[in-house]
């Protein structure tokens, strides 16, 4: 193969390439801001002054709204700080059981997402609830599994119940995404004139 041919290989695939980029753009700019926005939420949480001015508070709420829960359904439950306990059982709600990591997966395909930002926002507010919502009734669920069949708790802990509320995000963003984000048009192609 002569030099010349080789260089019009590589322009080719510069071409290609360059072609690839331009007829996936809105795809890879989803993806690198996707990325840059989940891997900063999680370096924020590795943060030791977010971890105890934001997320210990947050997670003592959610001990707290979860404890009301179970009172609310006869449990007989005693807080103290982000324990839950009664006679028969107790559990403690820690960082990873508080439904932060699922949000910031959600937050970060949403605000990816090319949609207008009326649709983000509110996708975001609703979206963030359901989940809070869901891991609410995680932890119920496993604190009555602790009471009523403590041998199952620790695979329902860290199988069951974590996939279920990541997944849950996940779907939630994708019914978002396909029912209300509106995502730009695509660019229309041109019109032929008929001669």
């Amino acid at each position: 193969m002569s030099p010349k041919n080789k260089r019009s290989d590589d322009e080719k695939s510069n071409l290609g390439l360059a072609g690839f980029v331009r007829a996936h753009r809105q795809e890879i700019t989803f993806l690198v801001v996707f990325i840059l926005i989940l891997g900063g939420g999680f370096t924020l949480l590795s943060v030791n002054w977010v971890n105890d001015n934001v997320i210990e508070p947050f997670t003592a709420g959610v001990a707290k709204v979860s404890g009301v829960t179970l009172n609310l359904i006869g449990q007989d439950i005693e807080m103290q700080d982000t324990i839950i306990r009664n006679k028969r059982f107790a559990v403690n709600i820690r960082n990873g059981c508080n439904g932060v990591e699922t949000m910031i997966i959600f937050l970060a395909a949403v605000i990816s997402f090319p949609a207008p930002w009326k649709a983000r926002l509110t996708g975001l507010a609703l979206g963030l609830l359901a989940i809070q919502g869901i891991n609410l009734v995680r932890v119920v669920a496993l604190f009555l599994t602790g009471v009523y069949f403590p041998k199952f708790f620790d695979s329902s802990h860290t199988v069951v119940w974590q996939t279920i509320v990541i997944l849950f995000g996940v779907f939630l963003w994708i019914f978002w995404a396909n029912r209300f984000a509106n995502p730009a048009p695509a660019e229309a192609p041109a019109e032929v004139e008929a001669e």
